[in-house]
C-alpha cells in the first residue's frame, strides 16, 4: 500500500517537472507589464498579432504576411549586379550576400570577394553595408595578402545597387497603380 503510494507520488512529480521543463520553468500565462489592462485593447492587440479570431471571420480564409527575396527591389538588385560571381553564403533573413574568391583570366594571382549587408529594405545610401577584400598572391595560395575595402569599387557598387533597385521599383509601383481599379480611369468607347 505505501509502496503505491509512494509511487503514484513519484509519478506525479515526474510528470509535473517535465510539464514545467517544457514552459521553460514559468508557468503559463501574460506579462502583466507588456499587455495593457483594458481588455478591448488586449482583443485588438491580439488580432494585429495573429492571435485569436472573430466570429465573424470564421468563413474567410486567413493568411499570413509573408516576406520573399524576390519582393525586396534592394536584394534583387545587389544579385543582379554580382550575378558573374560565385556565391559563398546567402541568406535573406539574415541580411547578407557573400561572394565567393574571384578572379578574371588576365590576373590569376589577384582576386576579390564582396560582402554586402543589408542595414534596411529602404532604397537609401545608407542601407547597404558593402565590403571588398583582395587578395594578392605571389606564386601560389599560400603566400598571399589579404587588403581591404577598395572604396571607388565600393562606391561603384553601392552607386549600380541602388540605380537598379530604384528600377525595381517603379516597375512595382507602376502595375501597383494598373492593377487598382479605383486609380484606373473607364474605358471610353
Amino acid at each position: 500500500m505505501i509502496k503505491t503510494n509512494n509511487l503514484k507520488i513519484l509519478t506525479f512529480i515526474t510528470i509535473f517537472s517535465f510539464l514545467l521543463i517544457g514552459c521553460n520553468g514559468k508557468l503559463p500565462g501574460g506579462d502583466a507589464r507588456k499587455n495593457p489592462a483594458d481588455p478591448a485593447e488586449r482583443v485588438k492587440k491580439n488580432l494585429e498579432e495573429g492571435r485569436g479570431f472573430k466570429l465573424m471571420d470564421l468563413g474567410k480564409k486567413r493568411g499570413g504576411v509573408f516576406e520573399f527575396a524576390s519582393s525586396n527591389e534592394l536584394w534583387r538588385a545587389s544579385l543582379d549586379v554580382i550575378d558573374f560571381m560565385p556565391l559563398a553564403s546567402v541568406n535573406y533573413s539574415g541580411g547578407i550576400i557573400i561572394t565567393d574568391w574571384y578572379s578574371n583570366e588576365k590576373n590569376q594571382n589577384e582576386s576579390i570577394k564582396i560582402s554586402i549587408r543589408f542595414l534596411t529594405n529602404d532604397i537609401r545610401s545608407d542601407a547597404l553595408d558593402i565590403k571588398v577584400f583582395t587578395r594578392k598572391c605571389e606564386v601560389s595560395l599560400l603566400n598571399c595578402k589579404y587588403l581591404d575595402s577598395d572604396n571607388v569599387l565600393v562606391s561603384e557598387l553601392k552607386k549600380e545597387i541602388l540605380k537598379k533597385a530604384t528600377i525595381y521599383k517603379k516597375q512595382v509601383d507602376s502595375k501597383k497603380t494598373k492593377n487598382n481599379m479605383w486609380n484606373s480611369k473607364p474605358k471610353k468607347d
